[in-house]
C-alpha cells in the first residue's frame, strides 16, 4: 500500500507540473529563412571580452554568424580577423521582445565541439532591479566547454552565490553525443525553486531559501540569451584548438510555457 501511495503522489505531482507549464506563451520554430526574426531577437554586440576574457566579436545582424535555414537557427563562431578580434560569433537576446517571470523555457539544440568553444543557453534580468551583476541574478540553463566534451552544466549566480567568490550553485550531467544529437535543455522556474533538465532528466535544482534577493533575486522578469563564445576564463582555460573552427550551435526550436 505504501508503494502505491508513493506512486500516486509522484504521478499527481507530475500532472500538477505539466498543468502548471501548459500554456505556450512565446516560441520560435524557425520556419523561415534569413536573419533571426527581429520581432523576437535582438543582439548583444562587441568584442571587449564580456567580463570573461572571451576572444570573439559578437556581430549585429550579420548572416555569416546567425541565420535561419531549413527550419533551424544556426549561431556560427568563425576564426577571422574582425574589429581587432580573432573570431566572430553572435549573441542573440530576447530582451524587451520576450521577458518572463516563472515558466518553462525549452530549447532543442545541437552543440558545437572543440577545445576553446563555450556555447550557452541562459537568462539575465531585464531591468536589473536589484542592481548590477550579480545582485540581480543570472540563470545558466546550459553551458558547455569544449575541453569537457561529454558534459553540460546548469548554474545560478546571485549576490550570495557566484563564481567570483567561489560560492556559485551548479551541477552537471554527462551526455556522449552533444555535438551529434539534438538534446532538449529546459528550465522549470517557479516562485519556490528552479529545475534545469536535459531531455527531461533533472540536472540541477535550486530552491528558494526565503532569505531575500541576495539569495533569490529570481522574482523579476528575465530574458533569454543564446550565444557561442570562444576562449574565455572557463572556455579557454585549456587553450583554443584553432583547427576546429568554424563551429556551430544549431537550434531546432525555442518554446516558453507558463
Amino acid at each position: 500500500m505504501k508503494h502505491i501511495l508513493s506512486f500516486c503522489l509522484l504521478w499527481c505531482l507530475q500532472l500538477s507540473l505539466e498543468a502548471q507549464f501548459k500554456k505556450l506563451v512565446w516560441s520560435d520554430e524557425f520556419n523561415y529563412t534569413g536573419l533571426p526574426d527581429s520581432t523576437k531577437w535582438g543582439y548583444d554586440v562587441g568584442g571587449h571580452g564580456w567580463g570573461n576574457n572571451e576572444k570573439q566579436f559578437y556581430t549585429y545582424a550579420r548572416q555569416q554568424n546567425a541565420f535561419v535555414k531549413d527550419g533551424k537557427l544556426t549561431i556560427k563562431a568563425i576564426r577571422e580577423k574582425y574589429e581587432n578580434n580573432g573570431y566572430t560569433s553572435a549573441r542573440l537576446i530576447t530582451k524587451n521582445k520576450g521577458d518572463w517571470k516563472y515558466g518553462r523555457i525549452e530549447v532543442k539544440a545541437l552543440l558545437p565541439h572543440g577545445r576553446g568553444i563555450w556555447p550557452a543557453i541562459w537568462m539575465l534580468p531585464t531591468n536589473w532591479e536589484y542592481g548590477g551583476w550579480p545582485h540581480s541574478g543570472e540563470i545558466d540553463i546550459m553551458e558547455h566547454v569544449g575541453y569537457l566534451p561529454d558534459s553540460v552544466f546548469g548554474t545560478v549566480h546571485t549576490l550570495a552565490y557566484h563564481h567570483s567568490i567561489g560560492t556559485h550553485k551548479s551541477a552537471s550531467i554527462l551526455k556522449k553525443d552533444l555535438s551529434k544529437k539534438y538534446h532538449i535543455y529546459a528550465l522549470e522556474w517557479t516562485e519556490n525553486e528552479m529545475k534545469m533538465l536535459v531531455d527531461e532528466q533533472v540536472m540541477f535544482t535550486f530552491k528558494n531559501e526565503k532569505k531575500g534577493s541576495a539569495v533569490w533575486p529570481f522574482d523579476k522578469e528575465f530574458h533569454l540569451l543564446l550565444n557561442v563564445a570562444v576562449g574565455g576564463d572557463w572556455g579557454g582555460s585549456r587553450g583554443i584548438d584553432e583547427s576546429v573552427y568554424p563551429q556551430e550551435m544549431v537550434v531546432d526550436y525555442v518554446r516558453v510555457y507558463q
